[in-house]
Formats: C-alpha cells, structure tokens, sequence
C-alpha cells in the first residue's frame, strides 16, 4: 500500500500553519504551527517537519483575492513554494485558498478559545483546508508547471 504523504502550508509572515496528510486515506490532520521570523519562515523547525514526515509532495495555499487577482500575499506564497522547493527538491503544489480562511475562521469562532489560541488554531486549520482541497480536487495533484499554463491558471 502506498504511504505517500503530502505536508500543506498555509504561509504568513508571522505563522506558518502546516497539516499533514496521506494520499490513500485523502486526509489532512493538523501538524501545528512554523514561527515566521526576520527574513522569513523559521527553516529548521520546517527540516524537522521534512524530516519527520518524509513526503512526496509539498501543497502550498495560494492567496488571490475573491475576483481572481493576486494580492500583496500572493507573491509571497510563490516565494515561499520556490524556496521550498529549492531546499526539499520535492514537488510543490498550489491550492487555491481563497475560502479556506474563511472557513476555519467561522470553524474556531465557534470554539470559545482564547485570541492568542484561536490564531494558531486558525493557521492550522486552513492548512488542514488547503491540504484536504488538493486531496478532494485530483487536478491539484499536477503540478502547475507540468501542464505548461504556469500559476496563472489557477
């Protein structure tokens, strides 16, 4: 049976919310939170996550804004998956993940945890979204660059 497991991220600049999940059972599980630090994500604590989980691919959330456009986060999503993808040489994918946020958001209003808590909590929870998308939706699991239409496609 095949083990192949997928690590998704849901990047900002301050916390970096990452799931985890396999290909055979299509689900995505929380794996925690990755610090942002000065000059970007906290690298060693995402080698541990590499390391521990070994996986075949990598899905990065894709920030546009709800008619399409890129927005200011949207190229640093890009950045972030290029760079993982020059340190891991592991393929990357994209996920659109304009309602993934929204999604998580309304899932830990409704659980009465505190702000500090809710934050990690909601950065985990849209990688969980964006993960399980590229799980749910099969065209997620080429890589842009493979079908020779870029990012603009998606």
């Amino acid at each position: 049976m095949s083990t192949e497991t997928y690590l998704g991220f849901d990047y900002g600049t301050r916390s970096i919310g990452v799931a985890v999940g396999r290909l055979p059972t299509a689900r995505a599980e929380g794996a925690g939170c990755v610090a942002g630090l000065k000059g970007g994500p906290d690298w060693d604590a995402i080698t541990r996550l590499v390391r521990l989980w070994q996986p075949q691919g990598l899905v990065v959330g894709l920030p546009r804004n709800m008619d399409g456009t890129d927005n200011a986060m949207t190229a640093l999503s890009l950045r972030f998956g290029r760079r993982l993808d020059g340190r891991y040489h592991l393929p990357v994918y994209w996920v659109d993940e304009r309602l993934t946020t929204v999604a998580a958001r309304e899932h830990v209003k409704d659980t009465g945890a505190r702000k500090t808590r809710r934050k990690a909590m909601l950065d985990t929870l849209a990688a969980v979204a964006i993960l399980q998308a590229f799980f749910d939706e099969p065209q997620y699991r080429v890589r842009p660059q493979e079908q020779g239409k870029g990012i603009g496609h998606l």
